[in-house]
């Protein structure tokens, strides 16, 4: 039925702070919902309360200061080991961290927080903050990760392929996501003392090779199951590399689907995109129309107003009707000094 449907379709948390409290349980998780939570694991308050379990209440004195979602196109699951948290996906639709990266923006403007979003297949990529820095020698477009391959140290030369092979098209594009996830790791490794500040830092990859492997060749060949066995080593790997960087302050979260229910319609950003703007979506360097604490001080000045008015209606009112004789000492003293007199 519908439960066996979405079980299939799973959420799984890599590695999280022990602050950070996932409980035991199958309690599914909507797709949309899954930014709401990464908000949450990072201490940002949202829109909507989320109504989900498996999230404990964290604490109020420590935050993670990284996360790290990666999204699977192309299967159900992948096999980590059975101690890690895992929940079931339903209503796969797709979704974005815009959301969380605007409120990182908005809260730490002055801070220097790294937010990368990247899909290599569609080049697809946004940076902000110091991932400029961070991620200056990334290689992010498709021609730019197949001279990556090409050179020492690449996974062609490290990982056993097997029946993979790199003269074929989707083969190289999985490999060229392995391989990006590598360098992020490594790039993280060499620029250390970003992960102390008080900014957190986010990342958001989409990999879709596995999907392709799985359209090439099927989900019953040996390429798919060899590049399903790469790519679990490998997210496994960038989890170690990731809470490492951050001292074990990160969360890393899995999400594999097979494919997502609906198209996903968005702005894409510029892959050549490199320098800071504050809104992403103007290139005059304007700041944003409003930001999140709009409606804290609206409704502040609005009571404010509202009470002083009421006061000034009230104080006039009573000034007013007083009768000088009984409630003015002034004029009490003058009366008596008169009838005195």
């Amino acid at each position: 039925g519908k439960r066996i449907a979405f079980e299939t379709i799973v959420l799984t948390v890599l590695r999280s702070p022990q602050y950070v409290i996932f409980r035991d349980g199958q309690w599914p998780i909507s797709g949309e919902k899954i930014p709401d939570l990464v908000a949450l694991t990072m201490g940002f308050s949202i829109h909507e309360d989320l109504d989900w379990p498996g999230l404990a209440a964290g604490s109020l004195f420590q935050r993670p200061r990284a996360n790290a979602l990666i999204v699977v196109r192309g299967l159900d699951s992948l096999d980590f080991p059975k101690n890690i948290s895992s929940y079931p996906l339903e209503n796969p639709v797709p979704f974005t961290l815009d959301s969380v990266a605007n409120t990182v923006h908005t809260l730490f403007a002055d801070s220097t927080p790294v937010v990368l979003q990247l899909a290599p297949s569609e080049e697809r990529l946004y940076m902000m903050g110091m991932a400029n820095t961070v991620f200056e020698d990334l290689p992010v477009t498709l021609q730019q990760i197949r001279g990556r391959l090409s050179q020492d140290g690449s996974v062609l030369t490290s990982l056993p392929l097997v029946s993979l092979s790199r003269n074929n098209e989707a083969d190289l594009l999985f490999l060229s996501e392995v391989q990006v996830l590598y360098d992020i790791s490594t790039l993280l490794q060499k620029h250390k003392h970003l992960a102390k500040d008080p900014a957190p830092d986010l990342y958001s990859l989409e990999l879709a090779g596995l999907e392709e492997i799985a359209r090439r060749y099927g989900t019953d060949s040996p390429q798919f199951t060899d590049a399903t066995r790469i790519l679990t080593s490998a997210l496994q790997k960038f989890a170690d590399d990731v809470a490492n960087v951050y001292a074990n302050n990160a969360v890393v979260e899995v999400v594999t689907v097979k494919t997502f229910e609906a198209p996903l319609t968005r702005k894409s950003r510029s892959i050549l995109e490199s320098k800071q703007i504050s809104n992403p979506g103007s290139p005059y360097n304007l700041a944003y129309k409003y930001d999140y604490d709009y409606a804290v001080v609206f409704n502040i000045v609005l009571w404010l107003m509202i009470v002083l008015a009421l006061s000034v209606i009230v104080i006039s009112y009573n000034l007013w009707n007083m009768d000088p004789g009984y409630d003015s000492i002034i004029y009490r003293m003058t009366n008596q000094k008169i009838r005195m007199d």
